[in-house]
């Protein structure tokens, strides 16, 4: 085992629309995809597609969209260690300008608990936060072992403060700084405070307040892309996160900075197409991506 991603498996299906009906009216979409999704679900896809395949600890129930979903992993190699739940979850999500506006159906009522995995050569871990006390579990038994620890903050979940303690990179979104009442750079401090070693925050089309190695605060600008390129901006912090997760992997010599330029790459190429598995890039798109689009001033 190279890695473990822990996380909470959605199918999600996407599709373009400029009208959404209500009564009696209906529409006809632009286009759709119907893809896997998840936070750490979709990094680890984006993992295994750019060339190390992680294990992946997550929801699974016996129907045929979880079939769906064994399918899908199947054609990336991905080991599903599934915890078994009655029914799958979906979200259906609609891109607009920029933006996404999503409806999710959950089921995160687990009948088992989360299964215990050998961790032989295992060197990383990345979590979403969901599965709570399997993150818990995981999270410090990685960490006694010295291998890696991410974390997508992406909001505030039952256990955030404790799992904190046990992060070595924690990439969170701005609503994780909302929700506590904090400013971006409030954030940063709190995960210092926390013992994280690098810790960011994403900002959308402001790119990401980050600090290094050093614990120095510095600012990724978002590449510039036309905004007529955006399709679909759903999954492109998932995208980025099994970027760096691949680059630290693959690369572990290179500098946070390194690790983050190539996975903002990777998101700007998810925001070019619709759903999730369109948007998984290769090296040669990242590679495309970094010599078609310079950094915002």
């Amino acid at each position: 085992m190279d890695a473990l991603f822990i996380g909470q498996t959605y199918i999600d299906v996407t599709f373009l629309t400029d009208h959404i009906p209500s009564g009696d009216d209906k529409t006809v979409a632009q286009d759709y995809a119907v893809s896997f999704g998840g936070n750490a679900v979709t990094a680890a896809f984006c993992c295994a597609k750019l060339g190390v395949v992680p294990d992946l600890l997550t929801s699974l129930a016996d129907d045929w969209l979880g079939r769906m979903f064994l399918d899908m992993a199947a054609k990336y190699a991905i080991p599903v260690h599934g915890r078994k739940v009655k029914g799958s979850s979906l979200s259906f999500v609609i891109p607009n300008n920029g933006k996404r506006a999503i409806i999710r159906c959950r089921d995160d009522d687990y009948l088992h608990p989360f299964p215990t995995l050998r961790l032989d050569g295992c060197r990383a871990l990345h979590l979403d936060g969901h599965m709570g006390d399997a993150a818990i579990h995981y999270a410090k038994t990685c960490r006694d072992m010295g291998a890696l620890v991410s974390l997508d903050g992406g909001g505030v979940r039952s256990n955030t403060m404790d799992l904190l303690e046990h992060i070595d990179v924690a990439i969170c979104g701005e609503r994780l700084a909302e929700q506590l009442n904090l400013d971006d750079k409030g954030l940063l401090e709190l995960l210092k405070a926390k013992g994280v070693k690098i810790g960011g925050v994403t900002r959308g089309e402001r790119g990401m307040l980050w600090y290094d190695e050093s614990g120095t605060v510095r600012v990724q600008p978002p590449l510039s892309i036309p905004s007529s390129a955006i399709i679909d901006t759903n999954g492109a912090g998932d995208v980025f996160h099994g970027a760096y997760m691949y680059s630290y992997l693959a690369r572990p010599a290179l500098p946070w900075e390194s690790h983050f330029e190539f996975a903002r790459a990777a998101s700007t190429h998810k925001i070019q197409k619709l759903g999730n598995e369109a948007g998984l890039p290769s090296m040669n798109d990242i590679t495309s991506v970094m010599q078609s689009f310079r950094p915002a001033a």
